[in-house]
Protein backbone atom coordinates (compact mmCIF):
# COMPACT_ATOMS: atom_id res chain seq x y z
CA UNK A 1 0.00 0.00 0.00
CA UNK A 2 0.94 3.40 0.01
CA UNK A 3 3.35 5.20 2.09
CA UNK A 4 1.71 8.07 2.69
CA UNK A 5 -2.28 9.03 3.47
CA UNK A 6 -2.28 11.19 0.32
CA UNK A 7 -0.87 8.69 -2.44
CA UNK A 8 -4.14 6.39 -2.29
CA UNK A 9 -5.77 9.53 -4.02
CA UNK A 10 -3.39 10.25 -6.87
CA UNK A 11 -4.74 9.77 -10.95
CA UNK A 12 -3.48 7.20 -12.82
CA UNK A 13 -3.18 7.29 -16.39
CA UNK A 14 -3.44 3.60 -17.92
CA UNK A 15 -3.80 4.16 -21.48
CA UNK A 16 -4.28 6.67 -24.00
CA UNK A 17 -8.54 6.70 -25.42
CA UNK A 18 -8.29 9.71 -27.62
CA UNK A 19 -6.76 13.15 -28.21
CA UNK A 20 -8.59 16.39 -28.06
CA UNK A 21 -6.22 19.07 -29.50
CA UNK A 22 -3.23 18.96 -28.05
CA UNK A 23 -4.82 17.45 -24.66
CA UNK A 24 -4.11 13.29 -24.28
CA UNK A 25 -7.09 11.86 -22.93
CA UNK A 26 -6.61 8.67 -20.87
CA UNK A 27 -8.05 5.76 -19.25
CA UNK A 28 -7.34 6.76 -15.68
CA UNK A 29 -8.11 4.44 -12.00
CA UNK A 30 -10.85 6.93 -12.01
CA UNK A 31 -12.77 5.78 -15.07
CA UNK A 32 -11.73 2.01 -14.23
CA UNK A 33 -13.44 2.33 -10.46
CA UNK A 34 -16.57 4.25 -12.38
CA UNK A 35 -17.22 1.59 -14.73
CA UNK A 36 -16.84 -1.09 -11.49
CA UNK A 37 -19.51 0.82 -9.88
CA UNK A 38 -21.42 0.98 -12.74
CA UNK A 39 -21.10 -2.86 -13.99
CA UNK A 40 -21.75 -3.63 -10.15
CA UNK A 41 -24.70 -1.37 -9.84
CA UNK A 42 -26.50 -2.72 -13.08
CA UNK A 43 -25.93 -6.60 -11.73
CA UNK A 44 -27.55 -5.61 -9.11
CA UNK A 45 -30.53 -4.02 -10.10
CA UNK A 46 -30.97 -6.17 -12.99
CA UNK A 47 -29.43 -9.29 -12.55
CA UNK A 48 -31.13 -9.95 -8.83
CA UNK A 49 -34.81 -8.42 -10.15
CA UNK A 50 -34.44 -10.73 -13.49
CA UNK A 51 -35.95 -13.84 -12.31
CA UNK A 52 -38.09 -13.35 -9.99
CA UNK A 53 -39.02 -15.76 -6.90
CA UNK A 54 -41.36 -16.73 -4.10
CA UNK A 55 -39.00 -16.71 -1.59
CA UNK A 56 -36.31 -13.41 -2.79
CA UNK A 57 -33.01 -13.76 -2.43
CA UNK A 58 -30.35 -11.73 -0.60
CA UNK A 59 -29.44 -9.51 -3.83
CA UNK A 60 -33.14 -9.30 -4.83
CA UNK A 61 -33.83 -8.46 -1.28
CA UNK A 62 -31.00 -5.61 -1.41
CA UNK A 63 -32.37 -4.41 -4.90
CA UNK A 64 -36.09 -4.11 -3.71
CA UNK A 65 -34.74 -2.26 -0.21
CA UNK A 66 -33.04 0.28 -2.81
CA UNK A 67 -35.85 0.83 -4.72
CA UNK A 68 -38.29 1.28 -1.79
CA UNK A 69 -36.18 3.52 -0.02
CA UNK A 70 -35.60 5.76 -2.14
CA UNK A 71 -39.50 5.49 -3.76
CA UNK A 72 -40.54 6.16 -0.43
CA UNK A 73 -37.85 8.81 0.08
CA UNK A 74 -38.65 10.74 -3.26
CA UNK A 75 -42.83 10.18 -2.79
CA UNK A 76 -42.54 11.98 0.85
CA UNK A 77 -39.69 14.75 0.14
CA UNK A 78 -41.45 15.65 -3.79
CA UNK A 79 -45.01 13.99 -4.22
CA UNK A 80 -45.98 11.71 -6.39
CA UNK A 81 -45.09 13.95 -9.74
CA UNK A 82 -41.21 13.31 -8.46
CA UNK A 83 -41.76 9.42 -9.65
CA UNK A 84 -40.90 10.73 -12.40
CA UNK A 85 -37.18 11.10 -11.33
CA UNK A 86 -36.97 7.95 -9.98
CA UNK A 87 -34.61 6.68 -12.78
CA UNK A 88 -32.07 9.62 -12.45
CA UNK A 89 -32.45 9.44 -8.19
CA UNK A 90 -31.92 5.74 -8.08
CA UNK A 91 -28.83 5.38 -10.41
CA UNK A 92 -27.27 8.23 -8.25
CA UNK A 93 -27.98 6.71 -5.05
CA UNK A 94 -26.90 3.37 -6.33
CA UNK A 95 -23.66 4.43 -8.10
CA UNK A 96 -22.56 6.71 -5.23
CA UNK A 97 -23.01 3.97 -2.78
CA UNK A 98 -21.42 1.10 -4.66
CA UNK A 99 -18.24 3.59 -4.85
CA UNK A 100 -18.00 4.41 -1.74
CA UNK A 101 -18.07 0.96 -0.47
CA UNK A 102 -15.84 -0.48 -3.37
CA UNK A 103 -13.52 2.09 -2.20
CA UNK A 104 -13.42 0.54 1.04
CA UNK A 105 -11.76 -2.41 -0.55
CA UNK A 106 -7.31 -1.76 -0.11
CA UNK A 107 -5.68 -1.35 -3.51
CA UNK A 108 -9.03 0.42 -5.10
CA UNK A 109 -9.71 4.05 -5.50
CA UNK A 110 -13.00 6.12 -4.21
CA UNK A 111 -14.37 7.92 -6.99
CA UNK A 112 -15.69 10.56 -4.27
CA UNK A 113 -13.01 11.52 -3.13
CA UNK A 114 -12.19 13.56 -6.06
CA UNK A 115 -14.30 17.07 -6.65
CA UNK A 116 -14.30 17.08 -10.12
CA UNK A 117 -16.69 13.54 -10.10
CA UNK A 118 -19.11 14.70 -6.88
CA UNK A 119 -19.31 18.55 -8.49
CA UNK A 120 -20.80 16.42 -11.86
CA UNK A 121 -23.01 14.67 -9.55
CA UNK A 122 -24.22 17.87 -8.11
CA UNK A 123 -24.38 19.94 -11.28
CA UNK A 124 -26.39 17.10 -13.09
CA UNK A 125 -29.09 17.78 -10.23
CA UNK A 126 -28.82 21.36 -10.31
CA UNK A 127 -29.40 22.24 -13.88
CA UNK A 128 -32.46 18.93 -13.85
CA UNK A 129 -33.98 21.46 -11.25
CA UNK A 130 -33.41 24.64 -13.49
CA UNK A 131 -34.83 23.02 -16.62
CA UNK A 132 -37.75 21.31 -15.28
CA UNK A 133 -38.92 23.74 -13.05
CA UNK A 134 -38.67 26.43 -16.00
CA UNK A 135 -40.21 23.76 -18.32
CA UNK A 136 -43.29 22.81 -15.91
CA UNK A 137 -44.10 26.21 -13.98
CA UNK A 138 -42.87 28.86 -16.53
CA UNK A 139 -42.13 31.97 -14.78
CA UNK A 140 -43.34 31.08 -11.55
CA UNK A 141 -40.39 28.96 -11.39
CA UNK A 142 -38.92 31.97 -10.06
CA UNK A 143 -41.00 32.38 -6.75
CA UNK A 144 -38.41 30.10 -5.75
CA UNK A 145 -36.45 33.22 -4.58
CA UNK A 146 -39.78 35.44 -3.09
CA UNK A 147 -41.23 33.05 -0.77
CA UNK A 148 -45.22 34.54 -0.58
CA UNK A 149 -46.09 37.28 1.97
CA UNK A 150 -43.00 38.97 2.70
CA UNK A 151 -43.68 43.13 2.54
CA UNK A 152 -41.75 44.48 -0.11
CA UNK A 153 -39.34 46.63 1.11
CA UNK A 154 -38.15 43.05 2.10
CA UNK A 155 -37.64 41.89 -1.12
CA UNK A 156 -35.02 42.50 -2.77
CA UNK A 157 -33.07 41.71 0.25
CA UNK A 158 -34.68 38.47 -0.01
CA UNK A 159 -34.07 37.72 -3.72
CA UNK A 160 -30.30 37.96 -3.03
CA UNK A 161 -30.35 35.79 -0.35
CA UNK A 162 -32.69 33.30 -1.91
CA UNK A 163 -30.98 33.62 -5.09
CA UNK A 164 -27.11 33.22 -3.44
CA UNK A 165 -28.62 30.33 -1.61
CA UNK A 166 -29.34 28.67 -4.94
CA UNK A 167 -26.52 29.48 -6.43
CA UNK A 168 -24.28 27.63 -3.60
CA UNK A 169 -26.73 24.49 -3.71
CA UNK A 170 -24.25 22.52 -6.02
CA UNK A 171 -21.22 23.13 -3.86
CA UNK A 172 -22.56 21.97 -0.89
CA UNK A 173 -23.85 19.38 -2.42
CA UNK A 174 -20.61 18.31 -4.00
CA UNK A 175 -18.52 19.17 -1.37
CA UNK A 176 -20.27 17.35 1.49
CA UNK A 177 -19.51 13.88 -0.08
CA UNK A 178 -15.62 14.92 -1.41
CA UNK A 179 -14.83 15.95 2.21
CA UNK A 180 -16.38 13.65 4.00
CA UNK A 181 -15.04 10.52 1.78
CA UNK A 182 -11.90 12.49 1.70
CA UNK A 183 -11.27 13.00 5.21
CA UNK A 184 -12.58 9.51 6.22
CA UNK A 185 -9.62 7.47 4.10
CA UNK A 186 -6.96 9.81 4.92
CA UNK A 187 -7.57 9.26 8.85
CA UNK A 188 -8.28 4.97 7.90
CA UNK A 189 -4.80 5.25 6.27
CA UNK A 190 -3.01 6.88 8.96
CA UNK A 191 -3.97 4.87 11.49
CA UNK A 192 -3.94 1.75 9.59
CA UNK A 193 -0.04 3.06 8.63
CA UNK A 194 0.64 3.19 12.72
CA UNK A 195 -0.21 -0.92 12.64
CA UNK A 196 2.79 -1.02 9.96
CA UNK A 197 5.11 1.02 11.73
CA UNK A 198 4.97 -0.75 15.30
CA UNK A 199 5.08 -4.02 13.80
CA UNK A 200 7.91 -3.29 11.47
CA UNK A 201 9.59 -2.29 15.44
CA UNK A 202 9.85 -5.86 16.50
CA UNK A 203 8.09 -8.30 19.73
CA UNK A 204 7.34 -4.84 21.58
CA UNK A 205 6.09 -3.11 18.56
CA UNK A 206 3.86 -6.24 17.31
CA UNK A 207 1.90 -6.18 21.27
CA UNK A 208 1.94 -1.99 20.62
CA UNK A 209 0.18 -2.27 17.59
CA UNK A 210 -3.11 -4.08 18.74
CA UNK A 211 -4.36 -1.22 19.61
CA UNK A 212 -4.11 1.33 16.50
CA UNK A 213 -5.50 -2.16 14.65
CA UNK A 214 -8.75 -2.34 16.77
CA UNK A 215 -9.08 1.15 16.18
CA UNK A 216 -8.25 0.06 12.16
CA UNK A 217 -11.16 -1.89 12.48
CA UNK A 218 -13.62 0.46 14.31
CA UNK A 219 -12.38 3.01 11.72
CA UNK A 220 -13.49 0.90 8.74
CA UNK A 221 -16.69 -0.03 10.10
CA UNK A 222 -17.08 3.57 10.87
CA UNK A 223 -16.59 4.39 6.92
CA UNK A 224 -18.86 1.73 5.79
CA UNK A 225 -21.42 3.53 7.76
CA UNK A 226 -20.66 6.80 6.05
CA UNK A 227 -20.69 5.26 2.80
CA UNK A 228 -23.69 4.33 3.16
CA UNK A 229 -24.85 7.49 5.20
CA UNK A 230 -23.34 9.97 2.66
CA UNK A 231 -24.98 8.18 -0.53
CA UNK A 232 -28.44 9.09 1.07
CA UNK A 233 -28.32 12.14 2.41
CA UNK A 234 -26.79 13.07 -1.34
CA UNK A 235 -30.30 11.25 -2.24
CA UNK A 236 -32.30 13.08 -0.10
CA UNK A 237 -31.03 16.48 -0.91
CA UNK A 238 -31.67 15.36 -4.58
CA UNK A 239 -35.45 14.86 -3.80
CA UNK A 240 -35.24 18.21 -1.80
CA UNK A 241 -34.29 20.53 -4.75
CA UNK A 242 -36.50 18.05 -6.68
CA UNK A 243 -39.72 19.35 -5.11
CA UNK A 244 -38.17 23.16 -5.43
CA UNK A 245 -38.71 22.60 -9.30
CA UNK A 246 -42.36 21.02 -8.97
CA UNK A 247 -43.32 23.67 -6.23
CA UNK A 248 -41.88 26.62 -6.68
CA UNK A 249 -42.98 29.11 -3.92
CA UNK A 250 -43.73 27.00 -1.53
Amino acid sequence: MAADPIHQFEIQNYFPVFKIGATQIHFTNSALFMAVAVGLTAALLIGATSGRRLVPTRLQSLAEMSYELVANTLRNTAGEEAMRFFPLVLSLFMFILVSNVVGLIPYTFTVATHIIITAALALTVFFTVIIYGIWRNGWHFFKLFLPSGIPGWMAPILIVIELLSFLSRPISHSVRLFANMLAGHITLKLVAGFVVMMGSVGALGVFGAIAPLALTIALTALELLVAVLQAYVFTILTCIYLNDAIHPGH
